[in-house]
This record gives C-alpha cells, sequence and structure tokens, in this order.
C-alpha cells in the first residue's frame, strides 16, 4: 500500500519520484529507526495511554523531519555522493535536483514540522529547536571529526525528551535513561552502515566511527548494544515495567546477536542488512512496552 501511494505521487509529476528518493521516502527504514524509540517515550511517559493528539504529532513529525535530515544530508554531501558507489545515483549527486530545490524542501519540511509542535506546548517547542540544530549539523560531523554517528545518536534521540514534555508537561530524569540508550543504540547500527561505505570514505577522506574503530568494530558495536540494553533495564526498572517489557528486551538481544554473527565476514552488503535488522530490535521492544501497559 505504501509503495503504491508513492507511485501515484509519482504519477501526479514527472519529477515527483526525484523529490520522492531525495527524502528517502521509498526507503522508510530510517523512519522506523526514528519512530520506535520516539514511541518509547511516549508510551512511557503516558502510561502507556498516550493521546490521540500527540500520537499524530509525533507520527507525522518523525516522518517529516527524517525527511529533511536526508534532504540536508544530500545536500552537504552533494559532492561526495558522486564518489561512493553507494549513493552516486542519489538525486542531488546525480543533478536531477537542483541544490537550491533541495533547501527550499528542507525549509519547507522544517516549517511543517515546526507547525505541529506548536500544537504541544512551550517547553516542547524550545527544545524542537535542539532538534532542527542536531539534524542540520549532523551531516558536516563526518568532515571533522570520527564521531558523526554520536551527533547522529543524539538527533534520532531528540524525540524522547520531547515526547515527555509534550505528554506530562515535564521531563524526569529517567527520561535521560531512555535517551542514552537509544543514542548508544544509534551509534552501533549507524557504524554498521558506515562499515559498508568504509572503503569509500577512506578514498574520499570522510570520517566515522567504523573507520574509528577499526578491527574492533563488531566488538565495539555488540558492547555499545549491550550498554543500551542495560539502560533500558535500568529505564524498565524506574518506570517499573514488566516481564512483556523484559520479553521485548530479549528479542532484541537476539537481534543483536544475528547481526554480530552475520557481519563475521565485514562484508558490505552483510553490514547493510545488519544496519537494517535494527528496525526489528526497535520494532520488538516497542510492542513488549505496549504488551505491557496493556496486559498488566
Amino acid at each position: 500500500m505504501y509503495t503504491r501511494l508513492l507511485h501515484s505521487l509519482n504519477r501526479l509529476h514527472p519529477r515527483a519520484w526525484d523529490f520522492i528518493q531525495l527524502m528517502r521516502l521509498d526507503k522508510p527504514i530510517g523512519i522506523y529507526l526514528l519512530l520506535w524509540p520516539t514511541l518509547w517515550a511516549l508510551w512511557v511517559a503516558a502510561g502507556g495511554v498516550p493521546s490521540a493528539k500527540n500520537l499524530c504529532i509525533f507520527v507525522v513529525g518523525v516522518i517529516l523531519m527524517r525527511a529533511a535530515g536526508c534532504v540536508i544530508n544530500d545536500y552537504a554531501d552533494r559532492n561526495f555522493d558522486g564518489h561512493v558507489s553507494r549513493t552516486q545515483a542519489r538525486p542531488l549527486a546525480s543533478g536531477k535536483v537542483k541544490p537550491r530545490e533541495a533547501l527550499l524542501l528542507f525549509a519547507l519540511l522544517v516549517g511543517l514540522s515546526f507547525m505541529l509542535v506548536l500544537l504541544t506546548n512551550a517547553t516542547t517547542v524550545w527544545l524542537s529547536f535542539g532538534g532542527v540544530a542536531l539534524a542540520a549539523c549532523y551531516p558536516l560531523m563526518k568532515r571533522y571529526t570520527f564521531y558523526p554517528q554520536v551527533v547522529l545518536g543524539a538527533a534520532f534521540s531528540w524525540g524522547i525528551p520531547m515526547a515527555f514534555t509534550a505528554e506530562t508537561g515535564s521531563l524526569p530524569a529517567e527520561a535521560w535513561l531512555l535517551f542514552i540508550a537509544n543514542l548508544l543504540w544509534t551509534v552501533a547500527y549507524d557504524t554498521y552502515y558506515a562499515m559498508a561505505d568504509r572503503e569509500d570514505d577512506l578514498k574520499i577522506g570522510l570520517k566515522s566511527t567504523a573507520i574509528l574503530f577499526g578491527e574492533a568494530d563488531r566488538l565495539i558495536i555488540a558492547t555499545l548494544q549491550g550498554l543500551a540494553l542495560l539502560c533500558l533495564l535500568l529505564a524498565g526498572a524506574r518506570f517499573e515495567l514488566g516481564l512483556y517489557f523484559h520479553l521485548g528486551l530479549l528479542l532484541a538481544a537476539g537481534c543483536f546477536a544475528w547481526q554480530y554473527w552475520s557481519t563475521r565476514s565485514r562484508e558490505a552488503l552483510a553490514c547493510f542488512q545488519a544496519f537494517l535488522h535494527n528496525h526489528w530490535a526497535g520494532l520488538a521492544i516497542f510492542i513488549g512496552l505496549v504488551a505491557d501497559y496493556a496486559l498488566r
């Protein structure tokens, strides 16, 4: 159904598909990876029953801001993507979309997202500026630091404090356990992503945790994933979550174990598939949360 909708949009205008690809709407994995932790926070903040208004705001906001992040990332990388085999056909790198058009689209997406945030409260509005700043500066980090994945982790976790303030009007200290857990998890899965591009990145002088970690990459990823699960266990204790939440964490741990095993050859495709597979870990944790609140 989702694919049919995108192709229907494509028929409305001959260039629609170029912008769909620029926003990566044809590859929704990034939406899922941003959505699941945001929903974790929304469910915990609301005690299992988030308001319909906030649920709609954050689901639509995730889609818009992930699209905005992809647009500004491709704008920043437009002179590099043509040299990377996996990204050389992207709309900006191939010239199908002009840089000015990308900036206008980014501004539109951020503007729409801000309109959604205005439907919440003042604290959430103020927090939203931090999210936009992280999304805008992330693409530049790979030029200056080996830790762009940490900045991405903060950007992908920013919906967590926003969900708490939108739902409750406050931000408890325990919420930062969820933030830290997601940051660690994001660094882990985006390192798998960077491992798929490592050889190309080395040739063109870009930096990443995959390059920094070197031969220890998979071990460090597994350690980060373990620490993320530990933070989630601590959060579960503070928020008094029970059996089903812990079963969700167990399933996520199984996903992480499969990723470690499947990347033993460090082949680019295997690393990319491990990155994609993290969607299932996030979904397992979310299902565990929903079941825990619904069945307790």
